[in-house]
């Protein structure tokens, strides 16, 4: 029952129910579009890393394989899930408040060990063309998270380093009293 009074428009359309259901959340706070489609590529390149790791049938050190496809796949499912908290609303029911410092420091973390993997299993491998392949995306995919690292940093800054500061009008210390109670009412 709207009306054509302004008065009262306001609180019987329906665009603003309209928003809120709306469940893909690409830009927000925590991830811009550039952001979203690195992320993107980062699950798709630690999926193809994982598949060619997967195709492999035989190692000559399978310990290095093991460790790599480890990573990948721990990338792709951990990534592709941070994408999509961080591009739905789904985030907003999870109860983490620091995003910001949770994707840096994710990113981060499986960059390093993504290149660790891929150095260890470019160095120890068997020289098959899968394994050169998995190897090839695997650097890929360092590369990607490293991209996304370092445009986070650009366009946001260090999270953890701007998390704790406080204001610098606040005092450190309690300020005394400068009057002090009456033990019994007397002076």
């Amino acid at each position: 029952m709207a009306t054509t009074d302004p008065v009262y428009n306001t609180t019987t359309t329906t665009t603003q129910d309209a928003k809120s259901r709306k469940w893909f959340v690409v830009p927000s706070a925590h991830l811009d579009k550039i952001r979203f489609f690195i992320k993107v590529l980062e699950v798709l390149l630690s999926l193809v890393a994982f598949t060619l790791e997967e195709l492999v049938t035989s190692c000559t050190s399978c310990t290095a394989l093991y460790f790599f496809e480890f990573v990948s796949c721990t990338a792709f499912l951990f990534t592709f899930l941070l994408l999509t908290l961080l591009a739905t609303t789904l985030h907003q029911r999870v109860g983490i408040s620091c995003w910001p410092q949770l994707d840096c420091g994710y990113t981060a973390l499986i960059m390093a060990f993504f290149l660790i993997s891929s150095i260890t299993f470019a160095a120890q491998n068997g020289e098959t063309n899968k394994e050169k392949a998995a190897v090839a995306f695997g650097f890929l995919a360092s590369g990607a998270f490293l991209v996304d690292v370092a445009v986070f940093v650009q366009t946001k800054g260090f999270p953890c380093w701007t998390r704790n500061a406080l204001p610098t009008d606040v005092p450190t210390s309690p300020v005394p009293e400068s009057v002090k109670l009456n033990v019994n009412g007397a002076d």
